[in-house]
C-alpha cells in the first residue's frame, strides 16, 4: 500500500484528488495540507511514502517545503503539482528533490502513474511536459538568469514594499498569477525566501532602489 500526503491550499482541490486516489486499491491518503509548513508537521505525524505537493502555498511554497522534506525524510519521494510548465520552475523543483512533476490539468491522467512511478525511483514528468536534455543542465557560472517584463514589474513591486494583494490589483492579475511569478523568479534567481531575493536581484541590478 502506498501511503499518500496531499499538499495543496484550496481544500476543494484537495478533496477532489482524495476522491481520485480513493479509487485506486494499492494507494492510502493518509493526511492532507493547507500549505507548505503543514505539509511538513503532517508529514512527521504520517510518514507517508509520497508527499502530492502544490507549488504556489502561503508562507513556506512547495518548492521550500520540498526541500526540507528531502532532506529530514530521503526516502519519501515529492511529486509536484503546477498549473505551469516554465521549464525553469520545473528544473528547480527537480533540483529540490521532487521526483515527479504533474500538471494540474493533467491530474486524471497522470497523477496515479505518477505516484506509482516515483515509488520505483524513477523521475515522471506529465506527459505534456516536454522538456530538451539541455533544460535540465545548471546555468553558466556567473550568467544572470532572464526574467520576463513582467516578472521584473512585479519583482519591482515587491521591492517596493507592495503585497501580493496591491500587485494584483495594480496589474489587473490574480494573486495566483502573483505567487507564481514570484515562485518562478526565486526558482531563476536560486533563492529560498522574498528578503533573498531581493538582495539578490539589488545585486544583479535587476530592480531600481527608491
Amino acid at each position: 500500500m502506498i501511503r499518500v500526503v496531499i499538499a495543496d491550499d484550496h481544500h476543494l482541490f484537495r478533496q477532489g484528488l482524495r476522491d481520485l486516489l480513493g479509487k485506486e486499491p494499492d494507494i492510502n491518503v493518509v493526511g492532507e495540507a493547507g500549505d507548505g509548513q503543514d505539509a511538513m508537521d503532517t508529514v512527521r505525524r504520517t510518514r507517508p511514502d509520497v508527499v502530492v505537493m502544490d507549488v504556489e502555498m502561503p508562507g513556506m511554497n512547495g518548492i521550500e517545503a520540498t526541500a526540507c522534506i528531502r532532506k529530514s525524510f530521503p526516502a519519501i519521494q515529492v511529486v509536484m503539482l503546477s498549473m505551469h510548465s516554465d521549464p525553469v520552475l520545473i528544473r528547480q523543483t527537480l533540483d529540490k528533490g521532487a521526483k515527479g512533476y504533474v500538471l494540474k490539468k493533467s491530474v486524471s491522467t497522470d497523477l496515479v502513474s505518477a505516484i506509482r512511478t516515483v515509488c520505483g525511483g524513477i523521475t515522471y514528468l506529465s506527459q505534456a511536459i516536454d522538456l530538451t536534455e539541455n533544460e535540465y543542465d545548471p546555468l553558466p557560472r556567473g550568467t544572470v538568469p532572464r526574467l520576463t517584463s513582467r516578472e521584473l514589474e512585479v519583482l519591482q513591486r515587491i521591492a517596493d514594499g507592495e503585497s501580493n494583494r496591491m500587485i494584483a490589483d495594480a496589474l489587473h492579475i490574480s494573486i495566483k498569477t502573483v505567487e507564481h511569478h514570484r515562485a518562478s523568479m526565486m526558482a531563476k534567481l536560486n533563492t529560498h525566501s522574498l528578503p533573498d531575493l531581493i538582495r539578490t536581484a539589488i545585486k544583479q541590478g535587476l530592480i531600481d532602489l527608491k
